[in-house]
């Protein structure tokens, strides 16, 4: 179900902390992790399961490099070898528990859940993050019960801001929904990422914005996505004055310029945590803008949410519903298929496209 030699974000670096009980549980595509910060600021992933009798790490207590288990005391050191069981003089060969790589990069703590010796850094996928002095990115973090591969669907195809996000960061009137139903994108498929490009020209401001600008007022919208495995989202939104050409890039002034970074993690086969951003390039930003910018997608995501939850109980429901195929499946399809393959490799099997076909149930 999930792609393992990958890393996947445990969330912001805020989220750990130097605090005496500041010990956090995470689910990571299935896996129990528990991650602290050591002393010297190093944050350290273990499993969340210690070998006595499967009691919860993350319920136990810091002791300086350490964490120990308070069911019956056992203490681990970051490297989650067993370093003392009280009570007993000897330790048992077995007592040790699962450590997982973890770097954190962009402000986002990632967690490679694969082979410990195949955890490549530059398999870290880009992001700007809020520590980025040339942005000003605001964070958020919201809890879908759905499976991920319903919200990989949902990302790689934004047509639905016509209707889901009408009153949020799309738009209700008949030029916004005429240019997201009828997008003509660039696409360039990578080993482990698909990078879509399109633009959306002559449209009003997005709803969310419009109380900002005059009636009249229509931009060229630019969007560069980047959409990496297992689940990483990052877009680069530019806005633009409409000066009524139909070809070529914008020329118009540039009035936004602006990062959204997204993790979709998977908990398990019925949730995702999801951790993502947005912010103006800090040259461009007035007194307001990136926190209204990351404010919409607490919005629009709750409105997503609606639809996807729902989804998920009817997929569960009936797997073996007969969907039909729409043009607009071709975004989601496309990564899908590339998640599949990967899956596919990592499990030494072959890749069928039918896989692909049913990947939404």
């Amino acid at each position: 179900m999930f792609v393992r030699n990958a890393w996947y974000c445990a969330g912001w670096d805020y989220m750990v902390t130097q605090g005496r009980n500041s010990i956090v549980a995470r689910q990571l595509a299935g896996e129990r992790v528990v991650l602290y910060r050591k002393p010297s600021g190093e944050i350290v992933a273990m499993e969340d399961r210690c070998p006595h009798r499967q009691a919860a790490l993350s319920l136990g207590a810091k002791e300086g490099d350490s964490l120990r288990c308070m069911y019956h005391g056992m203490k681990f050191g970051p490297d989650g070898q067993c370093t003392e069981v009280p009570g007993q003089a000897s330790i048992p060969a077995r007592a040790c528990t699962r450590v997982f790589p973890v770097v954190e990069r962009d402000n986002w703590i990632w967690v490679w859940m694969g082979v410990a010796e195949k955890a490549d850094v530059a398999l870290i996928p880009f992001a700007i993050g809020p520590g980025d002095p040339a942005w000003r990115i605001k964070t958020s973090h919201m809890h879908v019960d759905a499976n991920y591969r319903l919200e990989i669907a949902n990302l790689a195809d934004l047509s639905h801001l016509a209707w889901v996000h009408q009153k949020s960061l799309g738009g209700d009137d008949a030029e916004t929904r005429h240019q997201y139903t009828h997008i003509k994108s660039k696409v360039t498929t990578g080993e482990r990422a698909i990078r879509t490009e399109y633009l959306i020209r002559a449209v009003p401001p997005p709803n969310f914005l419009r109380h900002l600008f005059p009636a009249e007022a229509r931009f060229d919208l630019s969007f560069d996505i980047t959409h990496t495995l297992p689940c990483t989202w990052v877009l680069h939104f530019q806005a633009f004055v409409a000066n009524g050409a139909s070809e070529g890039a914008p020329t118009g002034a540039l009035i936004a310029d602006t990062y959204t970074c997204q993790a979709v993690v998977p908990n398990n086969a019925d949730s995702v945590e999801y951790y993502f951003s947005w912010g103006s390039r800090a040259d461009l930003e007035f007194p307001g803008l990136s926190d209204l910018l990351r404010d919409v997608l607490d919005i629009a995501f709750l409105e997503d949410r609606h639809v996807l939850e729902a989804q998920h109980i009817r997929m569960k429901e009936k797997p073996n519903f007969p969907m039909v195929s729409i043009l607009h499946d071709a975004g989601p399809s496309r990564m899908l298929r590339l998640l599949d393959e990967v899956l596919a490799g990592e499990a030494g099997s072959a890749f069928r496209p039918a896989d692909t076909e049913a990947a939404l149930t």
